[in-house]
């Protein structure tokens, strides 16, 4: 396989960052994962930890190198997750369970699958358009739908943030899966967080990323979102993954599995090892492990892009 892949999260005008992203991929397969921690209840950061650590842990042990049946593992993956979001409440004595929305993708054999609960967004571009986004969660996608508001009140509508479906609610969470999608060199597959789709319009995503490499588009789009929200912005978040492309201007973002040993997984999501304690408020992402995690990855990528440039 070879690919780009960048990610970027800012914490905005929040005290707390509750957003996270991280990806993981063996030599046949990639898993790329976002999830944001519902503001309105108690501890959505970890809501949103925990989601990430059971769903890249599952991949991990399951792929080898890739996942059997891809719908069925993001399934089973979010419904992990959900039970553990449960477990932690009961294990802390919460008054409420933490919660929080999430979009996964995988992606192997030139096919991608995705799927969400919430209004985290995946968008699915092709040479400047967008070809496919998931759709939100929400009451006001369902108002729309119903032709009871107009799709341009998307962005003021006051319903916009109110959610139906995500892990950690009383009831079991709705996993909308895609159909699987064949990808064509040069697609681009970008997950974010409502802080940025809430702020910027889908057109502009696709411009800048048509008209940019990732690893400069996802900084600047994240920097802009932040900026027009201002002080009372969210936390803003994106992870996109250019397939087969030729990054000329970042070949050093460019990963070439090839290069990867037999049995090995890269992972910027950080998951328990066997035999730990089972403590989740230990897990919690750290931001000097995520970096340091990611430029382990980075210094891999550098490797392979130079072994693929001699062979």
């Amino acid at each position: 396989m070879r690919f780009s892949v960048y990610q970027e999260s800012h914490i905005g005008g929040r005290k707390v960052n509750q957003d996270r992203m991280g990806y993981s991929f063996t030599r046949d397969a990639i898993l790329l994962l976002l999830a944001d921690g519902m503001g309105g209840h108690i501890m959505g950061e970890m809501a949103a930890t925990i989601a990430m650590q059971t769903i890249g842990s599952l991949f991990q042990k399951q792929a080898h190198p890739m996942i059997d049946k891809p719908e069925r593992f993001l399934e089973k993956g979010f419904l992990s997750a959900h039970n553990e979001i449960h477990r932690f409440r009961e294990l802390k004595n919460l008054p409420e369970t933490p919660r929080t929305t999430i979009v996964a993708c995988l992606i192997q054999n030139g096919s991608a699958y995705w799927a969400h609960c919430g209004d985290s967004r995946l968008y699915w571009m092709r040479d400047g358009q967008i070809l496919l986004r998931t759709k939100d969660h929400s009451r006001l996608e369902t108002l729309i739908e119903q032709g009871k508001v107009d799709p341009s009140e998307r962005n003021t509508h006051p319903d916009r943030n109110k959610l139906f479906n995500c892990l950690g609610a009383p009831n079991a969470p709705i996993v909308e899966l895609s159909r699987r999608a064949t990808l064509q060199a040069g697609d681009l597959i970008m997950m974010c967080s409502d802080g940025l789709w809430g702020v910027l319009p889908d057109h502009m995503l696709a411009q800048r990323l048509h008209e940019q490499t990732i690893v400069r588009a996802i900084p600047e789009l994240v920097r802009s979102a932040v900026e027009i929200a201002g002080r009372q912005g969210d936390n803003a978040t994106a992870l996109a993954m250019m397939w087969e492309g030729n990054d000329i201007l970042e070949n050093s973002s460019i990963v070439s599995t090839n290069t990867l040993p037999i049995g090995s997984i890269a992972t910027t999501i950080q998951v328990p090892m066997d035999g730990e304690e089972e403590d989740a408020e230990s897990d919690i992402f750290n931001d000097e492990e995520i970096e340091k995690a990611i430029d382990e990855i980075r210094n891999a990528i550098h490797n392979s892009t130079k072994l693929t440039n001699k062979s």
